[in-house]
């Protein structure tokens, strides 16, 4: 199976492709340069590995939550993609690529993962590893820090991950030894979400692609003559 996935979601930006058994990525953190640094980084992996985007199986990208501005790049990049090739396209949450990675990396079974919000809030989910893969433990919402402070003192997950940690230092500080070695999502840990969802035919057609902002007073602008 032959998959390209694809983040913007955070500061960081990132490719990643699995051919087989074999994987490959790019991983950097480039605030407000994705939309420069996306399609250069595309060129470099597929020719790396002698790859065309006509020899994909699907496209995964991060559906967010996270930046406005960079879900948007991740959801046109590959929309853009998928339409001229006519390649299904996988949505990934990006929450759950960064319990994923904390499992792949640390082993971590249980993750509470938050990314900052600003506006005084976090995006939040909670993940335990079922079969290798990451699996929510419920909707992934949009709250106080100090409510998300409530979800890690009742659940008491063995990890934690995202940028919300670090933002809200003074929140958890009691209560956290140390920051999250997993701060920003990593296509390359995107893989074996896309992968599972792929084989369960949890995919959409390009035109119906549905970023995931959790905050409804953004919208996703569809393309052309579509409601």
């Amino acid at each position: 199976m032959n998959i390209l996935a694809i983040d913007t979601a955070t500061e960081a930006c990132s490719v990643a492709l699995s051919i087989g058994s074999n994987t490959d990525s790019i991983f950097d953190i480039c605030p407000q340069q994705h939309s420069q640094q996306i399609l250069p980084m595309l060129d470099t992996i597929l020719m790396r590995n002698n790859i065309k985007i006509a020899d994909l199986d699907a496209i995964a990208y991060g559906r967010g939550p996270g930046s406005f501005t960079g879900v948007r790049i991740a959801a046109s990049t590959v929309q853009g993609l998928a339409l001229g090739s006519n390649l299904p396209v996988i949505e990934v949450s990006t929450l759950a690529t960064l319990a994923q990675q904390n499992y792949d990396e640390y082993r971590l079974e249980s993750t509470l993962a938050l990314i900052d919000a600003r506006m005084k809030e976090v995006y939040a989910g909670s993940f335990t590893i079922v079969n290798g893969i990451a699996t929510t433990n419920g909707n992934e919402t949009v709250i106080d820090p100090q409510l998300a402070l409530n979800m890690y003192t009742q659940h008491k997950p063995l990890g934690i991950a995202g940028t919300g940690f670090e933002a809200y230092a003074d929140i958890f500080s009691g209560y956290i030894d140390t920051l999250p070695k997993v701060m920003f999502p990593n296509a390359l840990h995107m893989l074996p979400l896309a992968q599972y969802q792929f084989n369960r035919d949890q995919v959409t057609n390009a035109k119906n692609i549905e970023p995931v902002y959790v905050r409804d007073k953004v919208t996703w602008q569809k393309l052309p003559n579509r409601r």
